[in-house]
């Protein structure tokens, strides 16, 4: 285990990327897993998605969160008789905001600066752990669990907490609804529902049964915050068509960078995550980085065919690169794209937290020609309209 937060020393991989830098907080066996807040039956069905198949090293994570089960399915109980009624009769305040676009094109940090606008709320990182319960057991676990998150994420320098936003796919995942995520748990074994990326290759049934899901986090979040709600997940980018069957009225934000930026992170990102929160020691290499390609061309043939559907004042397109370098106009095209309201009493608030990220380090990567011809050939639909 790696007592340093920064690893400086150059790797590279078996098809030729090299990491320079990479951020991230170091592993420590006390910080809380993705799946801590799960339910006995979705611990299950997570266990029977990857067939069981645990690594020994991982089997003392196998057994703390099987006994913490016992605990989440009580309070999951106690949610739904306290709670469950409000969860089925509440009705979102505004039309929800999705943040999409792929990983690490910087989703996070335009959800950061989203939630400064005091209208809008997020599924936080304890929302997300504990979906099925955390109405009932915030009061008990919040107070005491914070002291033992990481400072910063594992695979860069943003900052991690219980109450910063997160992605809900993982909320998703811990219903023990499917979702590609799954994955992180078992990352060695063939790819977990990497149909539900898309939602495309899945009966109507099954679609149906996800958006139920989905639907349950935004009302669970309404009843315990009553504003407009901004989710941030990059799977999402593949599900606009689904999305809008059951949230017509849903915004989006999309944010583009540099494939030759994204590939490397991502493959890092995948990693990182399964490292920190894997049921198994992740091998890596070609296949994650061919699995990091598909998923990259299934995204944006699905975001690309579903983009007719969006109206006016339904979507909004930035860069990472628009973001960094000029935030407060970009936020302020965003309302407008938007049409959102409300952006001039809050421009302090979003120039305030500019100031915070000029000192932030990214991770830095180099990839080889060969890698950076096969981007350019299987990207070619994302570089024609979003560039380099």
């Amino acid at each position: 285990m790696k007592n340093k937060s920064q690893d400086n020393e150059p790797e590279r991989s078996q098809s030729g990327i090299v990491k320079i830098k990479s951020g991230g907080s170091a592993d420590q066996f006390w910080n809380p897993r993705f799946w801590d807040g799960v339910t006995i039956s979705a611990w299950i069905k997570l266990l029977n998605s990857g067939s069981w198949k645990i690594s020994p090293l991982r089997l003392p994570m196998f057994a703390i969160i099987s006994g913490l089960t016992l605990s989440n399915s009580a309070f999951a109980l106690a949610q739904r008789v306290f709670y469950g009624a409000k969860i089925r009769d509440a009705q979102l305040v505004g039309a929800p905001i999705f943040i999409i676009g792929h990983w690490r094109s910087g989703t996070t940090l335009l959800h950061e600066y989203l939630m400064r606008d005091d209208r809008f709320a997020c599924t936080d990182t304890y929302e997300c752990f504990a979906p099925s319960h955390f109405l009932a057991s915030g009061r008990v676990f919040r107070p005491w669990l914070k002291y033992l998150m990481p400072k910063k994420r594992p695979m860069d320098n943003m900052a991690a907490g219980l109450d910063r936003p997160q992605e809900d796919e993982f909320a998703i995942c811990a219903l023990g609804m499917n979702s590609p995520y799954r994955d992180v748990a078992f990352p060695n074994g063939k790819p977990i529902d990497e149909e539900y990326l898309t939602l495309r290759n899945i009966t109507a049934e099954q679609r149906e049964k996800w958006l139920d899901s989905l639907e349950y986090i935004l009302k669970a979040i309404t009843v315990a915050k009553r504003k407009t709600i901004v989710l941030k997940s990059p799977p999402h980018t593949a599900r606009v068509r689904a999305i809008l069957t059951r949230f017509p009225d849903a915004k989006f934000v999309h944010i583009s960078r540099s494939p030759y930026t994204l590939f490397p992170s991502t493959v890092n990102l995948w990693m990182k995550l399964a490292k920190t929160h894997g049921l198994q020691i992740p091998r890596g290499g070609v296949e994650l980085e061919e699995k990091v390609l598909r998923n990259f061309e299934q995204m944006y043939d699905a975001f690309f065919d579903d983009l007719p559907l969006l109206q006016p004042g339904a979507l909004s397109e930035i860069s990472y690169d628009q973001l960094v370098a000029n935030p407060v106009e970009t936020l302020e095209k965003i309302y407008s794209d938007l049409q959102l309201d409300g952006f001039e009493e809050r421009r302090e608030h979003f120039v305030a937290f500019a100031e915070t990220q000029k000192k932030y380090k990214k991770n830095q990567f180099e990839i080889a020609q060969e890698i950076k011809e096969t981007i350019a050939k299987r990207c070619k639909k994302y570089i024609d309209r979003y560039g380099e």
